[in-house]
């Protein structure tokens, strides 16, 4: 209190209303809970929601490398069959081509 407040005998009001908190019932405790929770609930869910889509778009990658991972041995495989047929017809030249060396020597 001011010197002039005790003086006049006034008291100063203003400043103890002003310190008083408000009460929570355990009610409204209640309700906040449950809001957390149900706030919690709907983030654990749109949390599982996105690991479940990012789960399934790599599944999809996965599947396309695989493809693309058998159609490339695919391509090798014949290439590889290609080329043994041109080495076993080029053996089967070089062959009858030494063979036509020894009957002109």
């Amino acid at each position: 209190m001011s010197m002039y407040a005790t003086a006049f005998g006034v008291m100063e009001s203003s400043t103890a209303a002003a310190t008083v908190e408000p009460e929570i019932t355990w009610p409204e405790v209640g309700i906040m809970f449950v809001i957390v929770l149900v706030i919690g609930g709907v983030l654990s869910a749109v949390l599982a929601f996105y690991k479940i889509r990012k789960a399934s778009q790599q599944e999809a990658m996965l599947r396309v490398l695989v493809q693309r991972h058998e159609q490339l041995a695919a391509s090798t495989m014949d290439a590889q069959q290609r080329t043994a047929a041109d080495v076993a017809e080029l053996r089967s030249r070089t062959a009858s081509i030494e063979q036509i060396l020894r009957t002109v020597e």
